[in-house]
């Protein structure tokens, strides 16, 4: 699973994860007296859509 709630394709995961680094998108966390979290590094690969698979 990688940024899967921040968009759907290739394309929209990288400019997700270029606004979190440039703090554009997300917002801040209150009271937290650290500096922001770095996103989480893009694979070498292009991602692609995978299917949606039920968890009972």
């Amino acid at each position: 699973m990688f940024w899967n709630w921040s968009g759907r394709t290739h394309e929209e995961i990288a400019q997700a994860r270029e606004d979190r680094m440039n703090g554009t998108r997300f917002g801040e966390v209150k009271d937290y007296g650290g500096p922001p979290l770095p996103a989480p590094e893009s694979p070498a690969t292009t991602l692609t859509p995978g299917r949606m698979r039920a968890v009972l």
